[in-house]
């Protein structure tokens, strides 16, 4: 008998909620009273690596204008050191109003903490929701994995993986034609971008997706719908900007700012600083060198562009063969090669990889090996961060740094030519083997 696909999205909606509950109480071991005058909580400094339960938006309660609530971007700036000021964020314009929002009407980081994980948790059910839809039980490797506990409240990254696989669904809605699904999904994806900058990779296969004809191939190439779908994620991405540009054009440019002169440093997670900073030579601790920064920031764009060319230019060689373009797999390597030679990797990225791995008939086994990886970096660092300051033996939070590190850096080389062969997982109620070609591109939400 089979599993009715609304019982597999209630148990996913629901573990998913008991796995958001537990991020949260995670994370709130870090918050509460007392607070010293500015509403932080006094104890945060001293535990929030010790316990491994820090998080980017208990930490930025401070030093973004946040407690003071001033509106994001449009008063702010960036000074000659290198700071934001004035309400000014290192985040695109949506995840810096969503700060703002989690703010209103309170006056503690605890409570900031809270209001923004009321704010956040249904982006994340929304999420589990989707992608019960799409994929059946294997939705639960979203909902029932430590990820989601370790992470869900330690950035704002709920709502951009929410906006990115609501984009998949849509193209998979096959009442309506595919330049109107590609129009509507590149406008879903610019809103991402606009959030967290990585759902901009996937504009550019689902262009060619629409320009080859999706899942009905045609020899006359819809020219116009690719052009309409590069057009509609552009012209969304300045309607959302546009506002905040004119307003405060200083605050606006100073988070692109602040990301141009970010430092592969000791907090970057990243090949670039276990791999390279120690074949330079030279280096103590966490530190780097201007020098070290330049080559990072010369050398990590070009990886990463090469890394783009390769995974378009093998998706054109699956399209060759299966006469299918195959849009998802071919962002999905894209993604990988960005986390990987980008200059920041920070811990909770796994959740923007993470539907994808569900959505992709990737091996359970090469899922599996990521999440214990993954476990190790997402508890290893921050022990890591906190035996650097001498109160305990680093050797074991270095040892689990290191496999965090090195074994993501290799599984997302596997992965991307993993998800470039790989096709989608069939929908609750389709057997794989009646899935055939659907596999190629992407299906409906049933």
């Amino acid at each position: 008998m089979r599993t009715s696909p609304r019982t597999i999205s209630l148990v996913a909606v629901l573990t998913c909620a008991v796995a958001l509950w537990l991020g949260y109480l995670n994370k709130a071991r870090c918050a509460g009273p007392p607070f010293d005058e500015l509403g932080r909580t006094i104890r945060f400094e001293d535990i929030k690596d010790a316990h491994v339960c820090y998080s980017d938006i208990q930490q930025l309660w401070l030093g973004r204008g946040i407690n003071l609530h001033q509106f994001p971007f449009v008063d702010g700036s960036i000074d000659a050191a290198g700071n934001l000021v004035g309400g000014a964020v290192e985040y695109p314009v949506l995840s810096g109003l969503l700060m703002w929002l989690g703010a209103i009407g309170v006056h503690t980081d605890a409570d900031f903490l809270l209001q923004s994980a009321l704010l956040l948790a249904p982006f994340g059910l929304l999420t589990a929701w989707l992608l019960a839809r799409l994929a059946g039980w294997a939705a639960l490797a979203w909902s029932a994995t430590p990820p989601l506990v370790l992470y869900a409240f330690l950035n704002w990254e709920l709502p951009v993986v929410a906006v990115t696989v609501l984009a998949i669904a849509v193209v998979g809605v096959e009442r309506w034609s595919l330049r109107t699904r590609g129009v509507l999904a590149a406008a879903l994806l610019a809103i991402g971008f606009c959030l967290k900058i990585y759902p901009g990779i996937f504009v550019l296969p689902l262009m060619i997706y629409v320009f080859t004809g999706g899942r009905a191939p045609r020899t006359v190439r819809d020219v116009r719908g690719a052009l309409a779908v590069a057009a509609t994620a552009v012209a969304t991405t300045i309607a959302i900007n546009l506002p905040f540009a004119v307003v405060g054009y200083e605050g606006w440019r100073a988070s692109f700012t602040f990301q141009q002169n970010r430092a592969a440093d000791g907090t970057s997670n990243t090949i670039w600083f276990w791999g390279l900073r120690p074949l330079l030579g030279g280096y103590e601790g966490t530190a780097v060198t201007p020098e070290f920064n330049t080559v990072v920031a010369w050398v990590s764009p070009l990886l990463i562009a090469a890394s783009f060319v390769l995974a378009l230019w093998l998706g054109r060689r699956r399209y060759l063969r299966d006469g299918v373009y195959p849009w998802l797999s071919v962002g999905a390597a894209m993604l990988c090669g960005f986390m990987l030679f980008h200059k920041v990797h920070s811990p909770q990225y796994t959740l923007w990889l993470l539907p994808l791995l569900v959505l992709l008939r990737v091996p359970w086994r090469l899922v599996a090996a990521y999440l214990v990886v993954d476990l190790a970096i997402g508890i290893g660092v921050f022990r890591w961060f906190y035996a650097t300051g001498g109160a305990i033996d680093i050797e074991l939070p270095l040892v689990l740094t290191t496999i965090g590190v090195w074994g993501r850096a290799i599984l997302l080389v596997v992965l991307f030519f993993v998800f470039l062969r790989a096709p989608r997982r069939p929908p609750p109620g389709i057997p794989p083997a009646e899935h055939g070609r659907e596999a190629l591109g992407t299906e409906s939400v049933r």
